[in-house]
Order: C-alpha cells, then structure tokens, then sequence
C-alpha cells in the first residue's frame, strides 16, 4: 500500500503557485464567506424538490469539501425509480458539479417520500 504523507505530497503540486491557488479557491471556497459549498448544495436541492429535509454532509465533515453525502425526503419522488430520484437531485446540483465546480462527487445518496422516511 501507498501511503500518503506530507513529504511524499510535493511530488504532485505543481511548481508554480499562480496554478495552485486559483485552482484550490474555485474548487474548495465559495462565493460567500459565511457560505460553504455544503450550505449551498443543501439549498439547491431544498428549492428544487420543494422540501426542508435535505441533510448535506462534506466528506471527513469538511464543510468546503470536494465530496459530498447526501440524504432527502421529499413528495416529488412519488411514483419515481430510484435512478431518476437521484437524477432529480444531481439536475439540482449540477451547476456546482461541473468541471470547475466545487463538488467533485456525492458519495452518497439517499432519496425517500416521506412515507418511506
């Protein structure tokens, strides 16, 4: 196994930091200062399935982080499959997956009606 440390980091920075930091504030800091990328993920799927009960966690707890976990109930997934529950949600998201966004991945996903909650 690899094992990643601080001293074998450096092999994949790059040399300059002028690429370094433009890349680590668009992927990692919001807009806002008082916003993280978790609270407006969170907000995002809040508006587009119309519900208050949408739990978005960063990876490691990490409110900035690039992974994100995901938990909603809402009564627009009534009569839906799983996959297009999940589409639902990723249709909300998308702006802040794409390739210069924030979130690099959910991780994980549950989507329930509030029967099934």
């Amino acid at each position: 196994t690899t094992t990643f440390s601080v001293s074998n980091a450096r092999a994949f920075v790059p040399t300059s930091r002028a690429v370094v930091r433009p890349f680590l504030s668009r992927r990692f800091m919001s807009s806002e200062p008082d916003t993280s990328i978790v609270d407006v993920c969170k907000d995002k799927i809040a508006a587009a399935l119309e519900t208050e009960n949408v739990v978005v966690t960063g990876a490691y707890d990490d409110p900035n982080g690039s992974h994100i976990t995901v938990q909603v109930v809402s009564s627009k997934f009534e009569g839906k499959r799983a996959v297009q529950r999940q589409q639902m949600v990723y249709k909300a998201l998308w702006d802040q997956m794409d390739p210069n966004g924030p979130v690099h991945a959910v991780d994980s996903m549950t989507c329930k009606t509030p029967d099934e909650a």
